[in-house]
């Protein structure tokens, strides 16, 4: 069982996945960042200073004591979070599709290249080609 288990360890698809899952944590940082830092506020100021991530509805107010501590927490559902998830998700699907559009227009590129190749008759074929032509018509 542990022989088996090393060789799909070893697998290439299983290398592949765990660099891709690496590569995407990193790239959702840089999204978050992205969409926190840069994207929200702009949205912030187009809606009049509307801060999605601090959007909530509270189903219970927190409870303070004279002093003004808070004993209990609110019970809010925070649906600015999600607001902010979505638009994310958002960007890093429009990357991804412009790096998968990218590849796909880099393949059909490469691969019409390599039919012209194959197409392509080289010199020396089309000079014995004509000459076996005129053996061909002398002799008939």
């Amino acid at each position: 069982m542990w022989k088996d288990f090393k060789a799909f360890l070893l697998r290439g698809n299983v290398i592949d996945l765990a660099t891709a899952v690496v590569i995407g944590a990193a790239f959702g940082k840089i999204v978050t960042a992205l969409v926190d830092n840069i994207i929200m506020p702009i949205i912030g100021v187009l809606t009049s200073g509307v801060d999605f991530a601090n959007m909530k509805y509270v189903i219970k107010e927190a409870e303070t004591n004279l002093v003004g501590e808070v004993v209990k927490e609110e019970v809010a559902i925070g649906y600015g979070v999600l607001i902010n998830a979505v638009i994310q998700f958002i960007i890093i699907a429009f990357c991804i599709f412009l790096v998968i559009h990218a590849m796909n227009k880099a393949k059909a590129k490469f691969a019409k290249k390599e039919e012209e190749k194959e197409e392509e008759t080289p010199k020396d074929i089309e000079l014995l080609t004509e000459i076996r032509d005129l053996l061909k018509k002398e002799n008939a």
